[in-house]
């Protein structure tokens, strides 16, 4: 499910996971490119300890309170079943709706390392893991990703020629319109979580490249690659992201392409990449299946006070068909299926998809105060699927937000936001499940609001 769009005023530098590891080697550096520069995840209350300072431990933590209106606990025929499942669609008539108060915290710490090889080189290291309500923030954890991390990676890095990375890290396409984009207006969840991109990698290398001079800017280039779940040997997972960062004065462009094959068929960019599902046993009842995103967002700081942000995204799935497995008893990972239809002789097809997602928002500040304004259009999805899959939805997503900045890391945050389905029914493609959005069930209302009240501290 897409985190509560609560988690949306972190933290400053703390709230980048896994920044782009670059030297710095022009005098003239910008401000701007402090995500394409820091070698690991730092704020000004970062604690350096070691010979010459070699560790550092940040990171930050977070306590909020919320009010969620036309929230049903048990509407639902058949409970905890995923969102492409159609025995899950029916909703049961009659129950009572209510504003539900819901109560979060969620604390992740970064420990880095780094040495100086000489020549030129540097040799760093970053382990980090997101707590969340007091558990250990591992997509569901115990059973499918148990042992996952959000970073456990090494790199070496060149002042010439850039560094390479390599283990357990985050992708751009969920961490960079996590932080700053959708943070910034209040809306991170909706906006990062959504769409048919992945966030999490276990064995991913990744090069980025120095610094370079283009249209009188700064660009910075960069690609992963992750081989996901070697286990399956039929339907090879295979995951590949390019990302590039451009800054030229007070504008700052992130550009990212995200193609993945035989990963887990989802709507939840914030998911990890791993394999079709989380049994390799399954691989030979299995067809291949692909998605990926194309995605632009931009900033660009007006004056000291008015910052602007937009996002434009396309999501593409080739779809997945839905199978019965028997070792163990379950359902697949199936996307977009016209349930009880054939299609080439394939009985219950997935169908190909694809839909298109924008943002927009703005901040103001005044002195220690800055207030935010976001918008997001979840768009309906193009498909020839006969049946009703959430094609026909979309969702519009508005926050209003007022941070009081009290200084060495600690912020207080309130925010109101809402959200519209164009109809009832199953929620828009790009969401994960029909509640993703602070628990406004797309099949049981059309409208939803919620405020939430929070501090939250970066060391």
């Amino acid at each position: 499910m897409i985190m509560n769009s609560s988690l949306t005023s972190k933290f400053s530098a703390a709230r980048r996971t896994q920044s782009v590891e670059v030297p710095t080697r022009r005098p003239h550096f910008r401000l701007g490119l402090l995500l394409a520069a820091a070698s690991l995840a730092t704020t000004s209350h970062a604690i350096d300890f070691g010979p010459d300072g070699m560790f550092s431990l940040n990171g930050f933590g977070e306590v909020t309170m919320s009010l969620n209106s036309n929230y049903c606990a048990d509407c639902q025929w058949v409970a905890g079943q995923e969102k492409d499942k159609n025995w899950s669609d029916p909703v049961i008539p009659g129950r009572e709706y209510k504003t539900r108060g819901v109560t979060f915290s969620q604390f992740q710490p970064y420990l880095g390392a780094k040495i100086d090889l000489g020549k030129g080189y540097k040799l760093s290291g970053l382990v980090s893991q997101r707590w969340r309500d007091g558990m250990v923030d591992v997509p569901q954890a115990g059973s499918v990703w148990n042992g996952f991390w959000y970073d456990k990676n090494i790199a070496i890095s060149h002042e010439d020629y850039g560094s390479v990375r390599a283990g357990h890290m985050t992708t751009r396409a969920w961490s960079v319109s996590d932080y700053p984009y959708g943070t910034n207006v209040g809306l991170s969840g909706p906006w990062s979580a959504s769409g048919a991109g992945y966030g999490m990698l276990t064995s991913a290398v990744r090069y980025t490249s120095r610094i370079l001079d283009v249209a009188e800017g700064d660009l910075v280039l960069e690609a992963t690659y992750d081989m996901g779940n070697t286990e399956f040997k039929i339907n090879k997972p295979r995951f590949l992201e390019f990302y590039a960062q451009f800054h030229r004065g007070d504008l700052v462009v992130d550009a990212m392409l995200q193609d993945a094959r035989n990963g887990t068929p989802s709507a939840w960019t914030h998911g990890p990449f791993t394999g079709l599902t989380p049994f390799p046993m399954d691989d030979s009842l299995l067809s291949e299946s692909s998605q990926g995103i194309a995605m632009v967002m931009g900033r660009y700081q007006y004056n000291s006070q008015i910052e602007i942000s937009a996002g434009l995204r396309r999501n593409w799935w080739s779809g997945a068909n839905a199978v019965f497995t028997t070792n163990p008893s379950n359902w697949n990972n199936m996307f977009n299926v016209d349930w009880g239809g054939t299609l080439n002789g394939v009985t219950n097809p997935g169908y190909p998809a694809s839909s298109i997602d924008v943002m927009l928002g703005g901040r103001y500040r005044v002195g220690k105060w800055v207030t935010s304004l976001g918008l997001i259009q979840l768009g309906t999805a193009r498909t020839d699927n006969p049946s009703e899959r959430g094609q026909g939805n979309s969702a519009l997503v508005g926050a209003l937000g007022l941070q009081y900045d009290y200084g060495n890391g600690l912020k207080f945050n309130i925010q109101t936001g809402a959200v519209h389905y164009a109809r009832l029914g199953l929620s828009p493609m790009s969401l994960a499940s029909n509640a993703s959005i602070n628990d406004a069930d797309s099949r049981i209302t059309q409208d939803s609001n919620w405020v939430t009240v929070g501090f939250v501290y970066g060391f």
